[in-house]
């Protein structure tokens, strides 16, 4: 079993930033990926970007060049900055976790993040 603990959402203008993390714990002995998606009102939830355990990375293309994600495995942790952030960020952020050799997802509470115009 494995928690995903989210932190860092809020409130920014746009052209601001934010700083999200996720912490994870539980029974963590297998390689794995971690990701943010977000989830605006009335929408389906959407991918933001991906980690591996190798530092491969993966961005949705409405992001790449505003948002990174980066992680720190001895934390078990993954982060995502986001700069730049436009009113159309405007979502619940859910991070979430899989093992490498799993097709099963674990998930994160989901923390908002709010860009006001």
């Amino acid at each position: 079993q494995v928690q995903l603990v989210e932190s860092g959402g809020g409130l920014v203008q746009a052209g601001g930033s934010l700083r999200l993390s996720c912490a994870a714990s539980g029974s963590i002995f297998r390689l794995y990926a971690m990701g943010w998606y977000r989830q605006a009102p009335g929408k389906q939830r959407e991918l933001v970007a991906t980690i591996t355990s190798d530092g491969t990375t993966n961005y949705a293309d409405s992001v790449k060049g505003r948002f990174t994600i980066s992680r720190e495995n001895f934390k078990n942790t993954v982060y995502l900055r986001m700069n730049s952030l436009e009113p159309e960020d405007t979502a619940v952020y859910y991070c979430s976790f899989r093992f490498l050799t799993s097709s099963y997802d674990y998930w994160g509470q989901g923390t908002r993040v709010t860009v006001s115009s």
